[in-house]
């Protein structure tokens, strides 16, 4: 679950790697309420939106949003 917000929301775009990772630990240290959007636009290696979705769970946010989009 996510931390109580006492800043706000933050929306933070989720890849799976380390710099979208390190922004929405950052955000959640300083007190967001974290919304992660993750986007699947067809990329051949499917394990971003794999290692995304476990980022999201290992950080305990629980708003994660996955938005398809046709490239």
């Amino acid at each position: 679950m996510n931390k109580a917000s006492r800043k706000g929301e933050a929306i933070v775009l989720l890849s799976g790697g380390l710099d979208s990772a390190t922004a929405a630990a950052w955000a959640l240290a300083e007190g967001y309420s974290v919304t992660a959007i993750s986007f699947d636009y067809g990329q051949r290696h499917r394990i971003e939106l794999r290692a995304a979705k476990d980022v999201a769970d290992d950080l305990g946010i629980t708003d994660h949003v996955s938005i398809a989009i046709d490239l």
